[in-house]
């Protein structure tokens, strides 16, 4: 009888590395959806689309970028998420709001779409750590939020503050006692970043009283945490949070 071991094959070389999952079509389908997301984007930004203008029909924009109609779908579906554009049932999709040009200006080139999915993501995640942190809290978590969120005050008008934002959600992010969060946002820090450098980027190009809305939202997060209150801590995250993602895709004026 031959051995069994003639039937055994030997495994792919892989060089040391994990085997690379291949792209399944509902993957390649939603990068195409990413690309079309953004050349919408750039031409309702750039004012080739215009607020009020309706767009072509899904048959006409599917033509235009030689992709199929869910692919067109599932773009304008990111850009009504996203509040830029609005469907009106019988009439078609129209434009609702404008970006300013600083938004293309400052979004990495090709990762707008991602770095919108961040901001959705950051909603979920760190509205939890926040729940949490209200929590499970210590003396010496307080200490340091509060020592984070007294740095972020300090900033003064002519600096952005991107890093000592970012100290401040890791702070509460180490204040929920699970590690994953802190993990979470490091695997994600130049999403983190570059939505935080649009988000403070615009909010000093606007006016003083902007940047006083954005530390009055962090201070919700603060005096919930500190007070215990964990469903305010969850709801004031996610509102901050949110609303960032709203004055990213700001309107021009």
């Amino acid at each position: 009888m031959a051995s069994s071991r003639r039937n055994l094959r030997k495994p792919p070389k892989t060089d040391g590395q994990p085997p690379r999952a291949k792209s399944s079509p509902a993957e390649q389908s939603s990068r195409f959806a990413d690309r079309i997301y953004e050349q919408i984007l750039e031409q309702i930004v750039s004012g080739q689309c215009a607020i009020g203008d309706r767009l072509p029909s899904e048959d006409q924009l599917a033509k235009d970028h030689s992709v199929s109609r869910p692919v067109i779908r599932e773009a304008l579906a990111r850009l009504h998420a996203d509040g830029v554009v609005v469907t009106r049932r019988g009439a078609g999709t129209f434009v609702q709001r404008q970006p300013g040009r600083e938004f293309l200006r400052l979004a990495p080139i090709g990762g707008i779409a991602d770095l919108m999915r961040c901001f959705e993501f950051r909603i979920a995640l760190e509205g939890e750590a926040a729940y949490l942190a209200a929590k499970r809290r210590t003396e010496e978590h307080l200490a340091a939020i509060n020592e984070a969120f007294a740095k972020l005050n300090e900033v003064t008008e002519a600096e952005l503050g991107v890093k000592e934002d970012i100290e401040l959600h890791v702070a509460i992010a180490r204040a929920s006692r699970n590690q994953l969060f802190v993990q979470t946002l490091d695997a994600l820090a130049i999403h983190v970043f570059n939505g935080m450098n649009i988000t403070r980027n615009i909010s000093l190009m606007r006016s003083q009283k902007r940047r006083l809305l954005v530390q009055e939202e962090h201070r919700r997060i603060v005096d919930a945490i500190s007070a215990g209150d964990d469903e305010l801590a969850r709801t004031a995250m996610r509102a901050h949070i949110d609303n960032a993602r709203h004055r990213a895709l700001g309107e021009a004026q």
